[in-house]
């Protein structure tokens, strides 16, 4: 008899989160590839045109419901039929059928996962009905997940803290960068047809208060590091917000460099010019392009906090501030000694590559199969 895990891939039929997105797939892909003797993979999707096969090589099936993704999230926020149906289902996300089901004899389970604590932490920075889906999701999830995944340790105690009616249902599993995630080999092209420099210092996110771009750019400014800064994943309409906090910070605009959200081989190509990644966010969500550096053993100077403090680890420099200015100032200084020498650079590119190699999507789907066997 073959056992049958059904993953909810919402969001390669109608993207909404570019980080859901490519977690969706790169979990997807990796169950397949590291699924036990007996087992398959399936797809669950709203309806939609997009071709789950090609995204997903070797699924043994995707089973579209007949609503499309915004009425399909409606109904799983009320808890009404979707027919998305039993059986051992996995999501990504939130975005699942938790509703009333039997385990123990008909063997039905549902997990998701939970990898941004945002609609918590901080709710005016997302749309009023975004934040209230996701809180009533949590609250579905605590009535009816069989498990809630967590990235890091230090979020699953903050959910406990949210959630505290979860329990022992939480589990940790963290996500990485893609599978086969390298520079590539034409690395100085791409750079180039992006119209990017050799040799910057790179941070990543947008103009929310959450993502602290602002003390980013007044650590690169104040470390005296002469070379150009590019910024990755800004949202397309706010890359004039970016530029204002920039040339706030003292960096002229003829150093700063905004790009938006890159498929994954040109973000691969541009993490391979860059000397350093500044990542001065200290939100409650899993770094994902802090992985990309350590994952590529690009030096990594990060704002200290419970969730870099677990990933970063001993891959890194992390840098304490009790408000925005002394932890601009901070980072600013571990900048500057971090590329003060070429050996200094060279030790965090290898201390980064090291800590790198924990994090993998195979990995990753060894402990959702074992999670659902365990269920």
């Amino acid at each position: 008899m073959v056992a049958t895990l059904r993953v909810v891939l919402d969001q390669l039929v109608t993207p909404t989160d570019p980080d859901l997105v490519e977690a969706s797939r790169e979990l997807a892909r990796a169950l397949v590839l590291g699924a036990p003797a007996g087992c398959e993979v399936e797809a669950i999707a709203p309806a939609g045109p997009a071709s789950l096969e090609d995204a997903v090589p070797g699924i043994a099936g995707v089973r579209r419901t007949a609503l499309p993704r915004r009425e399909l999230s409606a109904a799983l926020q009320l808890g009404v039929g979707t027919g998305i149906g039993g059986g051992m289902i996995h999501s990504p996300s939130l975005f699942a059928p938790l509703v009333r089901h039997d385990r123990v004899h008909d063997h039905d389970q549902t997990v998701v996962s939970m990898w941004d604590l945002r609609p918590w932490e901080s709710p005016a920075e997302l749309p009023r009905g975004v934040a209230a889906w996701h809180k009533a999701m949590l609250k579905r999830a605590v009535k009816h997940a069989d498990a809630v995944v967590a990235p890091t340790h230090s979020l699953a105690a903050r959910l406990r803290e949210i959630a505290p009616g979860l329990g022992d249902r939480l589990r940790v599993i963290a996500g990485a960068s893609p599978l086969g995630f390298a520079v590539p080999v034409d690395e100085v092209g791409r750079r180039r047809s992006l119209g990017l420099p050799e040799g910057f210092v790179m941070v990543a996110g947008g103009p929310l208060a959450s993502e602290g771009l602002d003390a980013g750019f007044v650590a690169i400014a104040a470390s005296g590091v002469d070379l150009p800064v590019v910024v990755l994943d800004v949202e397309e309409g706010h890359e004039p917000l970016v530029a204002d906090l920039a040339s706030a910070a003292g960096i002229p605009e003829r150093r700063l460099h905004v790009r938006g959200v890159l498929p994954v081989v040109d973000r691969a190509a541009v993490f391979g010019g860059a000397v350093a990644l500044v990542a001065p966010s200290r939100r409650a969500a899993f770094p994902w392009r802090v992985v990309d550096a350590l994952t590529l053993g690009v030096p990594v100077i990060a704002a200290a906090s419970s969730v870099h403090e677990e990933v970063v680890l001993d891959g890194g420099v992390l840098v304490e501030g009790a408000d925005s200015a002394s932890l601009a100032s901070g980072l600013g200084s571990a900048l500057a000694e971090a590329l003060g020498t070429t050996a200094a650079a060279d030790r965090l590119g290898v201390l980064a590559g090291d800590r790198g190699r924990a994090f993998s999507w195979r990995g990753a789907a060894d402990k959702v199969w074992a999670l659902h066997a365990e269920l």
